[in-house]
């Protein structure tokens, strides 16, 4: 009898993993994205529904259970994922990525909630302030550090002189920011940050003095 002891002790843990996928309440967004499968191909696909913790996508591409991706979503940027479930047009993956990732990728929804409510306060909804010519680094994912004029910054994001031209939805930091490129103009690029901050912050960290 005493063998059994551990057998009937074990299912007790598993009602834990409820509460915890269910915590991450998915929310209905439309974004276009694509993703890429093992064979290193890529295929478009149309989110319906994120959390932090995963999606359900729309595509006419058919995958399998367990599958892991990398997905790519506008707005958002990449993220490692698994197939969960497989629909007749489409598919649900969690999302495999780290506390700092989830942490960010919840004020992305966050954003991407409140853009959708207030589609008229979208873009430079926040008053901008010059910089007289301030310099930054802009730091992009690979590493690469480039040094730029500071042409303007609001609580959600800055207009930065450069030469460069990273692609749009690059996931990049501009000193101790974390932004992404949203759009380019004729002096350089438009950036705005993942979470609103607070703009005395902001000044104090990239125009001192």
């Amino acid at each position: 009898m005493a063998l059994l002891s551990p057998a009937v002790a074990m299912p007790a843990k598993a009602p834990r993993i409820v509460p915890d996928l269910r915590k991450h309440r998915r929310v209905p967004v439309v974004i276009p994205g694509r993703f890429m499968r093992e064979d290193r191909k890529e295929y478009p696909c149309t989110v319906q529904d994120i959390s932090v913790g995963g999606a359900g996508l729309i595509s006419p591409m058919k995958v399998l259970i367990n599958e892991r991706l990398i997905a790519y979503f506008e707005q958002l940027g990449g993220l490692e994922a698994v197939v969960t479930r497989v629909y007749s047009d489409g598919f649900a993956v969690q999302f495999k990525i780290s506390a700092h990732k989830r942490e960010k990728l919840a004020a992305q929804i966050t954003w991407l909630i409140n853009r959708d409510a207030f589609p008229e306060e979208t873009g430079r909804q926040h008053e901008r302030f010059g910089t007289a010519g301030r310099k930054a680094p802009l730091k992009a994912e690979d590493g690469v550090i480039i040094d730029v004029d500071i042409l303007d910054v609001s609580a959600s994001g800055a207009s930065v002189g450069t030469a460069a031209r990273l692609p749009i939805d690059t996931p990049v930091m501009l000193g101790n920011f974390t932004a992404i490129v949203r759009r380019h103009h004729e002096q350089g690029l438009g950036l705005q940050f993942t979470e609103v901050q607070d703009i005395n912050a902001v000044r104090q960290s990239l125009i001192p003095g």
